[in-house]
């Protein structure tokens, strides 16, 4: 058995790993990164990175086939090339993923280990059947894998994840897309834009992690135009007839339906790759669903020399978070037991479907609704999203109703990359409504639109300010 001894050993070379592992060399201690599977982080070679290519593409030809409405006609009507359209997204992701291979493939020598880990101690790893690592501290970072539940198993090799879809060869004529997040939304209209006969099935109600149900509505209003999109769907029956999927279920409207697609694909979101670790071996205390208790500030479990990041932990699955998580990971198990904790940035989520969706801040189930304002800005008559063509869409606002101050906010439209950025940044500077109002906005933009959802919020906060009675004086100052 081949036995190493180190400072940190860090378990997965996705975004996290990486970030963790660059922290505790920049700190001087000895390291090695462990990585049992394909070399190259989850969004590069199957996340963020291949879905917006291939939203790309299928944007493009809705954008182009919309000119008309602008007066701008062709004789030729565009069609998609799928097994080109799949090839252009391949020949992208893998520049995307070699760019990750020649920073792990530029590591000196023995210090990236393949295999798989497991604790046997909770300062000793095995790799495989021929390694042993002995570790003073231990970053876990193994990323998440998709959740595909049970009931979608009954269509056997015609099932197929986000972890699969980009290595198609060509596009179904129909799909049922199970799941209504990030992932289902993204790829559900895309491929619905790529000319595919597109069934969206979605669980419970909720569309994009959105809390705000008038906000949730407009967005399910606006994708439920451009194809098949039942948020809480109703099964009779789910089967694989004659080597096809066969769904029977009841719309909306109370009508029953029997269709068969070609494939199922399943985006039912993505669970933490934990279970070969043998976390019963290194003595930390885990949660109901197996997953380390830590803390949040500092990515440590409990009191002990191991630390988690990235998607692994189970709050924000986000590459700009598995970063941030990975570096703070790594600078902690290089000083540790000096472990030191670091205020957070603002959590924030983006969805690239159209309308976008952007999710900042404090949850709005989180909030105190006595003391919160909501701003509200619809898209519909907003100036440059007319021109856009793309007035769609909602945006809430929430602020103090004391103080002013923004608390979060949740919206789905136009350009919410970059509304959703400005009201972060706002967020982690701590503004108040008044304060983000005095910063300029330019005309036309569709950030005009954000100052109107602030403008509502701070209307309403005066408006609270002068419904409250004055504080009597207390009997010390009579």
């Amino acid at each position: 058995m081949n036995q190493i001894q180190v400072d940190v050993a860090v378990i997965g070379a996705g975004t996290a790993g990486m970030a963790a592992l660059r922290a505790a060399r920049l700190a001087g201690v000895s390291a090695v990164l462990i990585e049992g599977g394909e070399l190259g982080t989850t969004c590069a070679r199957v996340g963020c990175m291949p879905s917006k290519l291939l939203l790309a593409a299928a944007n493009g030809l809705h954008d182009a086939r919309s000119l008309a409405a602008r007066g701008i006609e062709g004789t030729h009507a565009l069609e998609a090339d799928y097994a080109h359209v799949l090839g252009y997204v391949r020949r992208e992701r893998d520049a995307f993923v070699k760019g990750v291979l020649e920073e792990v493939e530029a590591l000196p020598g023995g210090m990236l280990l393949r295999g798989a880990a497991r604790f046997e101690t909770p300062t000793r790893l095995v790799i495989g059947d021929d390694t042993r690592v002995d570790a003073k501290r231990v970053v876990i970072a193994t990323g998440a894998a998709p959740n595909v539940p049970d009931a979608l198993k009954v269509f056997g090799d015609k099932l197929i994840t986000s972890d699969d879809l980009f290595d198609l060869r060509t596009l179904p004529k129909r799909i049922a897309v199970f799941g209504a997040g990030p992932i289902a939304l993204e790829l559900g209209q895309a491929l619905a834009r790529l000319d595919v006969d597109v069934f969206v099935f979605g669980k419970g109600g909720n569309v994009a992690s959105l809390t705000d149900k008038p906000v949730r509505d407009a967005l399910a209003a606006a994708l439920a135009e451009a194809f098949y999109f039942d948020p809480d769907a109703k099964f009779d029956a789910m089967s694989l007839e004659d080597g096809q999927p066969t769904l029977r279920f009841t719309s909306p409207d109370g009508a029953k339906h029997v269709e068969r697609v070609d494939l199922v694909l399943a985006a039912t979101g993505r669970k933490p790759n934990l279970g070969p670790l043998a976390l019963e071996n290194a003595g930390i205390e885990l949660n109901e669903k197996g997953v380390p208790h830590f803390d949040k500030t500092t990515m440590q479990c409990g009191t002990s020399s191991i630390f988690i990041a990235g998607d692994c932990d189970g709050t924000r699955p986000w590459l700009h978070d598995a970063a941030d998580e990975g570096k703070l990971a790594g600078d902690n198990a290089a000083r540790f037991p000096d472990v030191r904790a670091v205020r957070r940035k603002v959590p924030f989520s983006i969805v690239f479907s159209e309308p976008q969706v952007a999710i900042v801040g404090a949850s709005y189930d989180e909030l105190d609704r006595q003391m919160t304002v909501t701003g509200a800005a619809s898209f519909e008559t907003q100036g440059r999203s007319r021109v856009m063509r793309q007035n769609r869409g909602l945006l809430h606002v929430y602020a103090d109703a004391k103080t002013g101050q923004l608390r979060g906010a949740q919206g789905c439209g136009p350009a919410m990359e970059h509304l959703g950025h400005l009201l972060a940044w706002a967020l982690q500077l701590e503004l108040t409504l008044d304060e983000a109002l005095a910063l300029p906005f330019y005309h036309p933009v569709v950030e005009e639109g954000l100052r109107s959802a602030l403008k509502d919020a701070d209307r309403k906060c005066y408006e609270e300010r002068a419904e409250t009675p004055p504080a009597l004086p207390s009997a010390a100052g009579c």
